[in-house]
Parts: C-alpha cells; sequence; structure tokens
C-alpha cells in the first residue's frame, strides 16, 4: 500500500494547479501502469472459425456418406479430395472456437489475444 501524497499548494495563494509531493520510498512506479485492460473480443474471428467448423463438419459428413456408398457416384475416386478439404476446413474452426470457449470460461493460459484478429 502506497502512502498517501501531500498536497504543496499551501503557500500559493492562488495557484489552481495541485501539485502533490512524491512518497519517499516510490521507485517512479504506480500500479496502474501493471493493469492489464480487458481483452477485446475478436467476434469476426469467431464468426469465421464458427463458418469453417459447419462447412468443414458437412464436407466431413458428405465426404464419409460418399465413401461409405450411400450415394451413388459415378466417379468414386473424387470422395476422398472431399474427405480431405473437409478435415483441412475443420481442423482450424474447431481449434479457435475451443480457444473461444475456454477464453470465455475463463479457463487459466487461454485468452483472446490467441485467436487472430483482423485489425479493424
Amino acid at each position: 500500500m502506497m502512502p498517501a501524497r501531500s498536497v504543496v499548494t499551501e503557500g500559493l495563494p492562488h495557484s489552481k494547479v495541485r501539485y502533490s509531493r512524491l512518497a519517499s520510498d516510490d521507485d517512479g512506479y504506480t500500479d496502474l501502469q501493471f493493469k492489464r485492460s480487458p481483452p477485446k473480443v475478436p467476434y469476426k474471428a469467431i464468426a469465421l472459425a464458427a463458418v469453417l467448423f459447419l462447412i468443414g463438419s458437412v464436407l466431413i459428413i458428405i465426404g464419409a456418406l460418399l465413401l461409405a456408398g450411400y450415394f451413388n457416384v459415378e466417379h468414386s475416386d473424387r470422395t476422398v479430395p472431399v474427405l480431405i478439404i473437409g478435415i483441412l476446413v475443420f481442423l482450424p474452426g474447431i481449434y479457435h472456437l475451443r480457444i473461444a470457449y475456454y477464453a470465455s470460461k475463463g479457463y487459466p493460459g487461454y485468452s483472446y489475444d490467441d485467436i487472430p484478429d483482423f485489425d479493424d
């Protein structure tokens, strides 16, 4: 706890500026310098992650159904790329949604700063 600062304007009758003497043990730092501001929630990045998650999920489901033979396909060699693209779109979406979820719940080690944001 910092000691209170004493006011030095007693000797100056018409001074409108209030100065205060620094404490004798003051090292030049204040506690407010080190206080972190609350993180800004990157809504656009979270929305993009949700869209990637949904598109990836749909492509994985369609690719799995094509691979299993539930749909009659003329060219069966095109089923594996649908599955691969679905996985490649799904992974970043679920990764960033997981970070956003844990950051919103306040788990230690997770922050909205870990999600890349669009420079607005």
